[in-house]
């Protein structure tokens, strides 16, 4: 908690305000009929603050908090009755509450939102069973009235219905509102909304979603109890009636009008309920549709809430950025960033790894399962403390999955083998619990908590955050060049400050084992520079570094030994400068020479498709650098390259299902027929609940072909399928293998009857025997006169199977050439792994030694 003068003033208001409108009251200024409405919208804020609290911090909707109001209503009502003091009827209320939101919390909390809202529904109804048959405490549907409570502390009595239970209400709202401003600086606040913005990312900095639900589900019912005591009081009598499901409906209403998780328009929607039967009255209109009209306008128009509105105004006219103490959600919008291409990292080592130094993490015959999939099979590596470990291996490799393993981010997978970490079995300990051991990561597209502050994404790692806490945190935001957006939202930042916050945050208590996922991938030069300096300097303080990445150059100036891996095991180790020397590690990128297939001639040199300085970003990542490509009629083009090197982006905008951020992408010639293109994404994509019939129907539909034409067309697609298929169209694309299933996705595109086919990693995950067959199948439709773009990571079958081939690397044209050349495919190999820069420098050293 932070106690700034910001903060008190902001705190003070609540009491403040309260005393305020206390002495109204008492004076007379406020007339005593209208005493009673604000006393009334005092206890509705409250509950509306905890309902728009928790869904706002912690994005749980309920519709069971009439049940709290009621239990604390009754608390009052039986207290009073049995001389218990007020005092212990608030302890009882809040506790009661405390503990059954805490098990609805938790309960509900390892599924989803609508599993919680109907849990929640459930308690309501349930709750209002008990009411009308336990009549002896509640009086049933004839309600109990509300006696006196006397204080324990000696502060005289509290007469229900009277003048000082309104008094209460509306001090203890002040109070329940100021405690409110101050949650918002805390730690608590920060791992709530860290565990419903990114439950994955939060179990690795050792947030459990489950029990931050459980606690903020808590919170919320013990405040909510607290008012309830406070509605018995002010009005003196308890009736079922007032605890109606429409009451929970209605709270939900005020919440989102005064905008949820905003703690200032808690008291907007307070004002709603107590207010809005008067309206309705005033309007002869029934309040159910003043109601429904009032929150409609709300939704079309201020979807964000009044007050986080009003906010946004004051903000703007006021020049300032951000969301306030005002607002709930934010709403921010990302800022390009600019990146560019250079040499790799070369920072300066740190101290050396001691050879006769104890492994810190030992992996021994790790393997691991989904379904049918074999992610790990077997895979053993140690490494030691102040080692840079690289592991490398093409796209489904499992390196990722190695990772989340280590991690304990691994869910619905059978697992076996041991992992071992400074004595501790890590397959025994919690993902949770693995952060406390000192074991931290960051993830390959930078997950940020979104609704958290960029200082704030550091902090929520602790408990509790001091003032030494907070200077810590500065001290690191410093270190990796964020202290001056520390208070900036992390879609306000260019996609390189990202990185670096989900680096920082990584290394905020200092861990001794640092597991990076791509670290340098989708980052210009200067800032690959600054991660490996960061990562060296985390080497010298003797922490233990496992990176995967694609971008080679720049894993191999950091690294002191690398693991190669494929199909899910270690097929190589060695030094940065001697691991692609090994064959198998070569073969696993670059694949195995096969026989060529057998092309058929490029009469047609027409381009059918020409793409000029063609460039994209996905807000501050750079995806493609001026690609200039042509594709000729009937040609078959190979667009190679490791994973992230913009493969797939090029195929969506050759495809036309995505446009460039810059450039010019020409289809066909002006006046010609125009030219269909289908597109097989990676992965497939196929509905695999639908049989192999619906799927090719799916796909006629898409390019409104109907009735009899689309019969005929289903027909001549199936002829193309192997027999085994054409015999089990009525089978569900889930029961077919893999090699089937991107037979029946290349039969899906062809139902376009396309001109251009443009597949993206067709041999991914499949069989030896089963990639020939696809790629036969490719090459029938090559022969046929199709258009062919292959997008392909393994390039010895791209050099086998097209008549031209491009190498990107880091989203650039590294190297084009004809496959028919003896000597391109050494220049498309440097460029593999170089990039345009590193070919050049090569054969520029060829040539000096020829001349």
């Amino acid at each position: 908690m932070v106690f700034t003068r910001s903060n008190l003033a902001w705190a003070a208001l609540g009491p403040v305000v309260g005393l305020a409108l206390i002495a109204l009251m008492h004076s007379g200024a406020i007339p005593a009929y209208q005493a009673y409405s604000v006393a009334l919208a005092a206890v509705y804020a409250i509950v509306v603050l905890a309902v728009g609290l928790l869904a706002g911090w912690s994005g749980v909707w309920s519709v069971g908090h009439p049940a709290f109001v009621a239990v604390g209503a009754y608390f009052a009502a039986y207290g009073g009755a049995h001389q218990w003091p007020l005092e212990w009827v608030i302890v009882g209320a809040i506790t009661s509450c405390a503990l059954m939101g805490a098990f609805l919390g938790y309960a509900g909390a390892r599924f989803s939102v609508l599993y919680i809202a109907l849990l929640t529904l459930a308690f309501s109804l349930v709750s209002l069973e008990v009411i009308n048959r336990w009549t002896g405490v509640t009086g049933g549907d004839q309600g109990v009235a509300v006696s006196p409570l006397d204080s324990a502390l000696g502060l005289g009595a509290v007469p229900s219905g009277g003048s000082e239970a309104q008094y209460l209400a509306v001090l203890v709202a002040g109070v329940v509102f100021a405690i409110a401003v101050f949650a918002k600086s805390t730690a608590l606040r920060m791992r709530l909304v860290a565990a419903k913005a990114h439950p994955l990312v939060a179990r690795s900095v050792g947030i459990v979603p489950e029990a931050q639900t459980a606690l903020s589900f808590a919170v919320s019912a013990a405040f909510t109890g607290l008012a309830g005591v406070l509605l018995g009081l002010i009005t003196g009598f308890v009736s079922p009636d007032t605890f109606s499901l429409n009451f929970g409906v209605t709270i939900i209403a005020a919440c989102v009008l005064g905008g949820v998780g905003s703690v200032f328009g808690a008291v907007v929607g307070g004002v709603y309920l107590a207010w809005a039967p008067t309206v309705a009255d005033a309007v002869s209109v029934p309040q159910p549709v003043v109601q429904g009209v009032l929150l409609i306008a709300a939704l079309i128009f201020l979807p964000g809430g009044v007050v986080p509105f009003l906010g946004s105004l004051v903000r703007r006219a006021l020049g300032r950025r951000g969301p306030g103490l005002l607002d709930g959600e934010h709403h921010v919008s990302a800022v390009a960033a600019d990146s560019g291409n250079g040499a790799p990292a070369t920072p300066a080592r740190g101290r050396p790894v001691a050879d006769d130094a104890a492994p810190l993490l030992v992996v021994d015959g790790l393997s691991v399962r989904f379904g049918g999939l074999n992610a790990l099979e077997s895979a053993s590596l140690d490494v030691r403390p102040g080692e840079v470990l690289a592991i490398i291996g093409p796209n489904g490799a499992g390196k990722t999955t190695l990772l989340n393993a280590v991690s304990g981010l691994i869910g619905g997978a059978r697992i076996s083998g041991a992992v071992d970490y400074a004595g501790v079995k890590l397959m025994r300990t919690r993902a949770t619990a693995r952060r406390r051991l000192g074991i931290a990561r960051t993830f390959q597209h930078a997950e940020t908590f979104s609704e958290l502050t960029v200082a704030e994404n550091v902090l929520c790692t602790k408990r509790w955050v001091g003032t030494a806490d907070r200077t810590r945190a500065d001290e690191l935001l410093a270190l990796t060049g964020l202290a001056d957006v520390a208070d900036r939202y992390p879609a306000e930042l260019p996609f390189g400050l990202q990185k670096r916050l989900d680096l920082a945050r990584a290394i905020a208590e200092e861990p001794k084992l640092l597991i990076l996922d791509e670290p340098f991938g989708g980052l210009d030069a200067t800032e690959r520079q600054l991660a490996a300096q960061q990562i060296v300097r985390l080497r010298a303080q003797g922490a233990a570094v496992v990176i995967i990445d694609h971008v080679l150059d720049d894993l191999f100036a950091v690294a002191d030994r690398v693991v190669a891996f494929d199909f899910g095991k270690p097929i190589g180790s060695g030094e940065p400068g001697t691991i692609l020397k090994d064959p198998h590690v070569r073969s696993s990128y670059l694949g195995l020479i096969a026989t060529r297939a057998e092309l058929p001639a490029r009469a047609d040199e027409t381009a059918v498709i020409a793409l000029r300085d063609v460039s994209h970003h996905y807000g501050g990542v750079a995806a493609l650098h001026d690609v200039h490509l042509d594709i000729g009629k009937g040609a078959v083009i190979g667009v190679v390259g490791a994973n992230g090197a913009g493969k797939s982006t090029l195929g969506k905008i050759i495809h036309g299902s995505l446009r460039p951020s810059s450039g010019q992408v020409r289809i066909g010639e002006p006046g010609a027929r125009p030219i269909r293109s289908s597109l097989v994404p990676e992965g497939r994509a196929l509905f695999k609940t639908l049989s192999l019939r619906e799927n090719l129907e799916v796909a006629g539909y898409a390019v409104g072909v109907q009735g009899s034409a689309l019969r005929t067309r289903l027909d001549e697609t199936a002829e193309w399928l192997p027999e085994r298929l054409r015999a089990r169209l009525s089978v569900a694309a889930a029961g077919l293998s893999g090699g089937e299933q991107q037979i029946l996705a290349v039969a899906r595109a062809l139902m376009a009857r396309p001109d251009v086919l443009i597949l993206d990693e067709p041999a991914l995950g499949l069989a030896p025997a089963l990639v020939d067959e696809v790629y036969a199948r490719i090459n029938q439709l090559a022969r046929d006169g199709m258009t062919i773009v292959l997008l392909e990571q393994l390039l010895s079958r791209a050099l086998t199977s097209c008549h031209e081939v491009v190498v990107l690397h880091e989203g650039r044209v590294a190297a084009r050439g004809d496959t028919s050349d003896p000597l391109f495919a050494e220049t498309a190999e440097l460029a593999y792994f170089g990039g345009e820069a590193a070919t050049m420098l090569k054969l520029r050293d060829v040539n000096e030694l020829e001349a």
